[in-house]
């Protein structure tokens, strides 16, 4: 069996010995002599991937590291072909990223940057505030988070917020309770952010999930509320979140994706007041994939294929 895996990151993972492993990431071409590779671990959600899979014929699965797979999802592949996602890969890193996000809004990270460039201790940023303020968010501590996307990795930034004494809730398609935490159905959103201090977005890409942060959602959140995307670049109205950070409509934002990927050096969102842009790095360290592609690679050889963990498209019979 020849299995192809990225240059990057580093694997922690050792393939059984009849196991032929050849480095080729998706944006490379793939070797004649290689295009005979019956498995394939990618990232699965970038463009490339289209032609990446175009070159290999006869791979019947695709493993891939992250957690939404879009791009190869759209890709035309054969009925037979497998693809499972990286379950739970990403669950601590991008909990820890979106923490890491409202810490830096809420403590006035990219402030003291500026002072610090200029050589100046801001007492301005120094002096003393309550614990919570009308006008902006000081601290995680007693906030409200609401995580609107409650799977996995939206459970573990609910704990991570938890941790830190915040009061969180899970916004999902239906209401109840998910990992100890209360939560509300995505219909009833606007009434769930009125008195939100801190709304983070782990949304996937969907038809449902486009522009779900629009200019209602945004006018309904009050004045001091920050914002935190580490879902997908899809799922916000970038013109309408523009307009609320201009016109002090919401305290602060960060997003860790936009629409367009890379962002062009032209767009408006650079330049935008409060807004805290990093390149969609929250993920891209597969936590994990040791015990998920042993266990994935066991069932696959054994053809348990519905043993397979994170199964996104199966066979059709």
């Amino acid at each position: 069996m020849k299995i192809i895996v990225p240059r990057t990151p580093a694997l922690d993972f050792e393939f059984p010995s009849d196991v032929e492993v050849v480095t080729i990431s998706e944006s490379e071409e793939v070797p004649a002599e290689h295009r005979d590779a019956e498995v394939a671990v990618v990232w699965g959600m970038r463009g490339a991937i289209e032609s990446f899979v175009t070159q290999l014929p006869n791979v019947r699965w695709f493993q891939t590291l992250s957690a939404g797979p879009d791009a190869l999802l759209r890709a035309n592949l054969r009925e037979d072909v497998i693809i499972t996602n990286g379950i739970h890969l990403h669950d601590r890193p991008v909990a820890e990223h979106a923490l890491g996000l409202a810490l830096a809004l809420a403590r006035q990270i990219p402030e003291c940057i500026e002072a610090q460039h200029r050589h100046e201790w801001s007492r301005e940023l120094a002096k003393p505030h309550p614990l919570h303020e009308d006008t902006r968010v000081t601290t995680v501590v007693g906030s409200k988070v609401v995580v609107w996307g409650f799977g996995a990795i939206g459970q573990q930034i609910g704990r991570v917020f938890a941790a830190c004494g915040s009061d969180v809730i899970g916004v999902a398609q239906s209401s109840g309770e998910r990992a100890g935490f209360p939560v509300r159905s995505s219909s009833e959103i606007l009434e769930v952010v009125h008195d939100c201090d801190i709304l983070v977005m782990v949304l996937p890409n969907t038809d449902t999930t486009v522009d779900a942060l629009n200019a209602s959602v945004l006018e309904a959140l009050p004045s001091r509320a920050l914002i935190v995307n580490v879902g997908r670049g899809t799922t916000v109205d970038e013109n309408a979140l523009i307009k609320a950070l201009r016109n002090r409509q919401i305290s602060a934002a960060a997003i860790d994706v936009v629409k367009d990927e890379p962002l062009p050096a032209d767009s408006p969102l650079w330049d935008t007041p409060n807004l805290l842009i990093t390149p969609h790095s929250a993920g891209g360290r597969p936590d994990g994939f040791k015990d998920l592609m042993l266990h994935n690679l066991t069932a696959y050889r054994e053809d348990r294929i519905s043993d397979m963990q994170g199964l996104k498209r199966v066979p059709q019979a």
